[in-house]
């Protein structure tokens, strides 16, 4: 195990929270620890961060030791500058920003491995796409190296040659696996990304069939640490904003952009602090019931 930093003074395990994808096969967080396995342009790697009494501690099995080893400091927040909003800021952001002062955003450098829950996630509740991903996960990834018991996300050539019936009894339908496929099919080009500009990403992603605002937009954040990113055309998201910011229960994706304006560059940031902060658009309803899709 090797220290890499000595002066942890923000809430590692609340950076690292987005990385973890409901019961992930794929990665384990505590309160001072995190794994990770993961594919790197090198091969597999297991990645364990541990961090006590302000030190930050790294250790990588596999052929893809070193390269996650290099990125542990980005992972673990320290990429990601302080940033402090002016008194012209919303007060529902300022009095989120007093309460978690440290809040620093994560960058992974991992973009396939987590665009794939993502894409996962298009149209379907979290609940269903938590359960597809492990499903996806345990089905197609191999064992990670290491000591601890974790899977690797799928390979892209395995995943690229299932047929779409397949990925069925997992409850993704054809248009997402279709999409999972392409990611698969384009994941040289996606790896070359893990170390690139969020902007370059974002045009990049933009040109695989199936990968759209909103896929990008919730991905990029942690992947690469994009401090701007929004998922546009998010169910709850839109809501959430204007709901914080103005009061409105519901909301347009335009409207949320219009309110998020003002903080071009930081969006991402804000919308960290103000979901930590707990501000949710009511609900109006009875709770959907979600039928199995294997049952459709």
């Amino acid at each position: 195990m090797g220290l890499i930093r000595t002066d942890v003074t923000h809430d590692i395990h609340r950076t690292l929270a987005p990385h973890r994808v409901g019961n992930d096969p794929t990665t384990l967080l505590s309160p001072h620890d995190f794994w990770r396995a993961t594919l790197t342009p090198d091969g597999p790697g297991t990645l364990h961060l541990s961090w006590r009494d302000g030190e930050l501690q790294a250790e990588a099995w596999g052929p893809g030791d070193q390269w996650l080893l290099d990125r542990a400091a980005d992972l673990a927040g320290f990429a990601d500058g302080a940033h402090t909003f002016g008194p012209s800021a919303h007060a529902a952001v300022l009095r989120a920003q007093r309460r978690h002062p440290d809040l620093r955003l994560s960058n992974g450098h991992c973009l396939y491995h987590s665009l794939l829950p993502v894409i996962i996630g298009q149209r379907v509740t979290a609940i269903e796409a938590h359960r597809s991903w492990r499903n996806l996960c345990l089905g197609l990834g191999e064992p990670a190296p290491g000591p601890v018991d974790l899977r690797l996300p799928p390979e892209p050539q395995r995943l690229r040659d299932q047929p779409y019936w397949w990925f069925h009894p997992l409850g993704i339908d054809r248009q997402r696996a279709e999409v999972l496929r392409q990611a698969a099919r384009h994941a040289p080009k996606i790896f070359a990304l893990d170390d690139s500009p969020a902007t370059d990403a974002s045009q990049q992603l933009a040109r695989i069939p199936g990968i759209g605002p909103w896929t990008i937009g919730a991905t990029l954040g942690h992947a690469l640490g994009d401090t701007d990113a929004v998922a546009v055309g998010d169910y709850h998201l839109k809501n959430a904003v204007a709901f914080a910011l103005v009061g409105e229960p519901r909301a347009t994706d335009e409207r949320m952009l219009e309110l998020l304006a003002q903080y071009a560059g930081q969006r991402a940031r804000v919308i960290a602090l103000l979901s930590l902060a707990g501000l949710a658009a009511p609900k109006y309803g009875p709770r959907q019931r979600i039928l199995p899709m294997q049952r459709w």
